[in-house]
C-alpha cells in the first residue's frame, strides 16, 4: 500500500522528469517542480529539503529501479543470455523513464557536477551487476584474453543508456527486440 508521503514524493518525482526532459535540471526552480506536480512549494522542501536534495534522491530512485530489473534479470542461465535480458530490461527502464535517462547521462558527463559523489556510487551499483556477468563469461572461457572486465562493464552500461536514448530520440519507430538486438551483435563479437 502507497502512503501518502510516498504519493507525493512520487508526484514530485514525475513532475521533475518530465520538466527536465525538455528543459534540463540546472534552469529547474523549486517553484517549477511544484506547479508541474501541483503541490505547494512547502511540499518539496518538506520532502527533500531542497532542489538538490530532490534531485538526489530521484536518481537514487530511478537507479534502484534498474539496478532491481538488471538483478531480475540474472541467474545461472547462459550468461549471454542474462546480458540479453539486462539489455532488454535496460531499454524498457528507459523507455519508461526517458526524462530519468538523460539526467543520467548528461549529469554524468558533467564534472565535478552537484551530485557527482552520488552518480559515483549508483554507476559503481550498476557496473557490478554487469561486471558478475562478464566475469561468468571469463570463468566459461568466453571471452578474448587481455578483455578488462572493469572497463566492459563500464562500456557495456554507457552502450546500453546511450543505445537506448538514441532509441528514443533518433528512432522511435525501432522496436525493443530490434534495438537490443543491435546490442547484443557488439556484445557478440566480445564473446566467443
Amino acid at each position: 500500500m502507497t502512503t501518502r508521503g510516498e504519493a507525493t514524493k512520487q508526484k514530485l518525482f514525475e513532475a521533475t522528469l518530465r520538466l527536465s526532459a525538455s528543459r534540463g535540471l540546472v534552469g529547474l526552480t523549486v517553484d517549477d517542480i511544484a506547479a508541474e506536480a501541483k503541490v505547494a512549494k512547502g511540499t518539496v522542501y518538506y520532502n527533500f529539503g531542497s532542489k538538490d536534495g530532490l534531485v538526489d534522491a530521484l536518481l537514487r530512485y530511478g537507479v534502484g529501479v534498474l539496478a532491481d530489473r538488471l538483478r531480475a534479470a540474472t541467474g545461472d542461465g547462459d550468461p549471454m543470455d542474462v546480458i540479453s535480458a539486462q539489455v532488454d530490461g535496460t531499454l524498457e527502464f528507459i523507455a519508461e523513464y526517458p526524462g530519468f535517462s538523460q539526467i543520467l547521462v548528461s549529469e554524468m558527463w558533467r564534472t565535478p557536477g552537484t551530485w557527482h559523489e552520488t552518480l559515483t556510487l549508483l554507476r559503481e551499483q550498476i557496473i557490478s551487476i554487469v561486471r558478475d556477468q562478464l566475469h561468468r563469461l571469463d570463468a566459461a572461457g568466453r571471452l578474448p584474453d587481455g578483455v578488462q572486465i572493469p572497463t566492459a562493464a563500464a562500456g557495456l552500461f554507457g552502450t546500453m543508456l546511450v543505445v537506448a536514448l538514441d532509441w528514443q530520440v533518433f528512432q522511435p519507430a525501432r522496436t525493443r527486440a530490434d534495438v537490443r538486438e543491435s546490442v547484443m551483435v557488439l556484445i557478440r563479437g566480445l564473446g566467443r
